[in-house]
């Protein structure tokens, strides 16, 4: 250590060095602690926002009437020239 500072002060900064050691072990240990909790929490608890699908989604039609389907063909030919 410095030889112009006294040995109160000396005592001091250990001590406040090791509180200051020690906060930052217990910090670390802490938010470890807190991200194990909250992984675990996160893996029981499900999505509850997410709707669940009970199988493959069923097969949608739409009957389209004679125009409809005439002017789908015309874009069709107007987005692929190969169709045509």
């Amino acid at each position: 250590m410095a030889q112009n500072i006294t040995i109160i002060q000396q005592i001091g900064l250990s001590v406040l060095a090791a509180a200051s050691v020690a906060w930052v072990v217990g910090l670390v240990r802490v938010l470890r602690r807190e991200r194990a909790d909250r992984a675990e929490w996160r893996a029981m608890r499900p999505l509850r926002a997410v709707g669940r699908q009970a199988g493959p989604p069923a097969e949608e039609t739409v009957a389209l009437t004679e125009a409809e389907r005439a002017a789908f063909v015309g874009l069709m030919r107007q987005l692929d020239p190969r169709r045509s």
